[in-house]
């Protein structure tokens, strides 16, 4: 044989031997610019263009001080960035080669080697462009420009005819919270904020796996669906795991349905029901026994339902989960950073950790940040996490003119076909208050619409969420995962009907100013949003300063890291209701995250208590984008609020709860675990806050086994204290089951904090190990707080008269300090 024909020969060989290759362009050496300047300035790539500015001192960081009000500017400059790679001759031989950008913020224009491959316009998409014919061996230069999306945001709201609310951030297809919110900056982002990569591939490559799963007690139905594109027909080989299946495909895109026997196989579990099992699977693609391709996913077998039944009242709004109705449990997520490329796996992980270790099972991440990076999904499967997704779109009216929706449509196909595999994910909602806008916050009257307008709007809400976005989840979902509810909340939380159907936002706290004991009425059947502010860590505090901390209310900084207009004052309303408002800049610290926690406690208590007729308790929020006073219960700085150790306890899957009523205390036990209980009573101790035990008394029930919830034998308060004695005495609860076991404890005080008699505790820390110490008192020590550089496996809690507690610490810490409620009483 010719020696040229015999290298051809093995040259075409080894392309048709090769599998799928690929190779990221984010660690070539990328440069940026503004395009009003010569300049190139070396860049990050993912990043943005504030942190690249920031490398280079151009900009302060916008987190510190009051410089945001600083960094204005960068929203409305328009930027380039460039970078120059090699492509060897090899890779040119491949018959296909795309360059894929899984992140652009947001409107930019991409050229390869001079040439305009592409404009986009939408932060959410995936931009994948074959770019073979564009290609020439050696060097190759790509530049991508960034338009302003506020300039470009103007010009698009210029096309309605009439004024719309926030605009112009409802025209732009890009994370709504960067233009600003009651808890984060405004920090209008631009950039390469993903991966771009490089994809060389012959003859078929597998584009997407979904699989069902459809399963009953009796009945286990799997099946895997592959999605290949083939450049060529013919006979090819599809492997998952051991399962090898010989596969005809056509030229063109393919779908393969291969049915897959997970008998044996163990079911994923919520947090609290048991593991989070996940089964791994490689799916591969050949053609000649030549690997071309393959897809690696984890399957968790579950099922999910969404259960909406009429009744007296209204109509049930819960989650059956492998056939059991579930209580969720948990919080909302917004993004965990204002610019979303710098949060890492590790800050993804010990968040969705700290929600398990707070005994959550269900996370909403809400519509106005962005779709997480598939770290947030992966650590919510594995630690049995739910989630419930919303759709990019809060607070305000949208477009639906058919470039806007038809964006929106393969927004929805990327990040569905991205996303859909995930077990811990239960329902994809719409948006977040956009019909609540639309119905209650008064725009129409504001902006002076015409009737047609208003009507018009409303066309346009219903175009996009009752018909373009459940089409394409239609179009791209198997059916088992197709749960969609349109907004969140369903309806206002002005309305009746909030209250005794759909999800419910009760805002009444905090918006309405309403006391925290109006939680006890407002208990809707599903409660996906409610909240109210604390303060962060002062460790956070401190951080917000580029210089030397000043602890002081009244400095500028400090007020600049409370975005709501009125939440100093409203929180300092509230503060005066139930304690005593502070002086001392680290006692109003203190204050204001117990003030946080115990309004959140009496909300979900009441939520509890109403079982089953409430199914889901979702506070606002578990976290930060930045420093910030804020409604969340982990601080930027990665710190536990007094809020986040509350709700660990408010969340137990087995707690004893009370309610007074009429002069009545009535008991419950509440059980979300699927173990039930035989026996149970409440055992009831009256004590003095010097320890004395006044009265003991029991609480029973007719009914003798603890499935879900019993309510218990009330008992009348006056037969257990006098009216003055109700600031001097607390009780102390115990639920115990046939066997005496403790399944649950708790206590119950009967005034307002700032009213209890107490006396100054005699608080003593003794180091039981390098990551251990033991605190004890000899009476109450109200709300004991530990401040310290380490975080403490509990913190803000209540220590009985002549108890000690066993306290483990994340790292060795030889300054801890105490302080507890009696401490701030001392000042008034």
């Amino acid at each position: 044989m010719n020696k040229s024909i015999l290298l051809a020969f093995l040259f075409i060989q080894t392309i048709m031997a090769a599998q799928i290759t690929g190779r990221s362009l984010s660690s070539e050496k990328w440069q940026f610019k503004n395009t009003k300047e010569q300049n190139w300035l070396s860049a990050k790539i993912p990043g943005t263009v504030h942190l690249d500015l920031m490398d280079h001192k151009i900009i302060p960081d916008p987190f510190k001080d009051e410089n945001e009000k600083k960094v204005q500017w960068v929203e409305n400059e328009n930027w380039e960035y460039k970078t120059s790679f090699k492509v060897s001759s090899k890779e040119l031989g491949n018959n296909h080669v795309d360059l894929i950008f899984n992140g652009l913020d947001t409107f930019s224009e991409i050229y390869l080697n001079g040439k305009l491959l592409k404009k986009t316009d939408n932060m959410f998409r995936k931009w994948e462009i074959p770019v073979k014919n564009f290609l020439k061996e050696g060097d190759n230069e790509l530049k991508i420009t960034f338009k302003s999306a506020v300039e470009k945001g103007k010009e698009l709201a210029k096309k309605v005819p009439f004024a719309m609310p926030e605009s112009p951030r409802s025209f732009v297809r890009k994370a709504q919270y960067q233009f600003g919110w009651d808890w984060g900056p405004r920090l209008v982002t631009a950039g390469v904020w993903k991966d771009i990569q490089l994809e060389f591939w012959n003859f078929a490559k597998i584009e997407n796996v979904k699989y069902h799963q459809n399963f009953s007690p009796e009945v286990l139905d799997f099946n895997f669906e592959v999605e290949i594109n083939a450049q060529e027909a013919g006979n090819y080989s599809l492997k998952i795991n051991e399962l090898n299946k010989t596969i005809s495909l056509k030229k063109g895109m393919n779908t393969i349905r291969v049915p897959y026997d997970m008998s044996g196989f163990k079911l994923w579990q919520p947090n609290g029901w048991g593991a989070a099992n996940l089964h791994d699977f490689k799916i591969e693609l050949f053609k000649n026994n030549k690997a071309l391709d393959q897809k690696n996913i984890k399957v968790g077998l579950r099922t999910i339902e969404l259960v909406q039944e009429k009744d007296a009242a209204g109509k049930s709004f819960y989650f059956k989960v492998n056939g059991k109705p579930l209580y969720a449990k948990g919080t909302n997520w917004i993004p965990a950073d204002s610019f979303s490329p710098r949060t890492s796996k590790e800050k993804y992980r010990k968040l969705i950790k700290d929600a398990k270790d707070a005994n959550m099972n269900m996370i909403r991440v809400w519509g106005g940040g962005i779709y997480e990076d598939d770290e947030f999904y992966k650590a919510c499967d594995e630690n049995g996490i739910l989630v419930w997704q919303d759709f990019m779109f809060a607070g305000s009216f949208y477009p639906a003119d058919d470039a806007f929706l038809n964006n929106v449509k393969e927004e929805v196909k990327d990040q569905v076909n991205r996303l859909q595999n995930h077990p811990s994910i239960a329902l994809w909602c719409g948006n977040n208050e956009v019909d609540e806008a639309i119905v209650n916050w008064g725009y129409q009257k504001q902006f002076k619409y015409s009737k047609d307008d208003s009507l018009q709007v409303w066309k346009d809400y219903k175009k996009l969420f009752h018909e373009v976005i459940p089409n394409a989840l239609q179009e791209n979902l198997t059916p088992d995962k197709n749960i969609y509810w349109p907004s969140s909340p369903s309806i206002g939380w002005g309305h009746k009907e909030s209250l005794t159907e759909g999800d419910s936002h009760y805002w009444g706290v905090w918006w309405g100013e309403q006391p925290f004991e109006i939680y006890n009425e407002k208990v809707g059947r599903f409660m996906s949003e409610y909240g109210f502010q604390g303060m962060p860590s002062l460790e956070a505090v401190k951080s917000m300063f580029s210089g030397t901390p000043d602890l002081n209310l009244q400095n500028p900084t400090v007020k600049a890291h409370e975005k709501h207009g009125r939440g100093w004052e409203i929180i300092n309303e509230y503060i005066k209701r139930d304690y005593h408002l502070p002086a001392d800049f680290v006692k109003y610290n203190y204050i204001s995250q117990l003030l946080q926690a115990r309004g959140m406690r009496i909300a979900v208590e009441a939520h509890r208590r109403a079982k089953p007729y409430n199914m889901g308790t979702l506070y606002w929020q578990l976290n930060d984008c930045w420093p910030v006073v804020s409604w969340s219960s982990i601080d930027y700085a990665g710190n536990w609020k007094a809020l986040q150790y509350q709700m660990k306890r408010s969340f137990e899957q087995q707690v004893v709860l009370t309610e007074e009523k009429e002069g009545m205390l009535n008991f419950y036990a509440i059980n979300d675990g699927l173990k039930h209980f035989n026996g149970v009573n409440v055992e009831i101790k009256i004590l003095s806050f010097d320890g004395k035990i006044l009265k003991e008394t029991k609480a029973t029930s007719k009914e003798k086994m603890l499935k879900s919830i019993l309510k218990f034998d009330p008992v009348e308060m006056k037969n257990l204290m006098t009216e003055s004695d109700k600031n001097k005495v607390f009780l102390q609860l115990r639920l115990r089951d046939e066997n005496g076991k403790i399944i649950a404890v708790n206590h119950h005080f009967f005034s307002r904090p700032k009213d209890l008699q107490l006396t100054k505790p005699n608080i003593k820390i003794k180091r039981t190990a390098t990551d251990e110490i033991e605190i004890s008192t000899d009476v109450l020590a109200k709300d004991v707080y530990l401040i310290g550089d380490a975080h403490c496996s509990d913190n803000f809690f209540d220590l009985l008269p002549n108890t000690s507690k066993k306290i483990k610490l994340s790292k060795p810490s030889e300054n801890i300090e105490v302080m507890s409620l009696w401490d701030t009483m001392q000042d008034k």
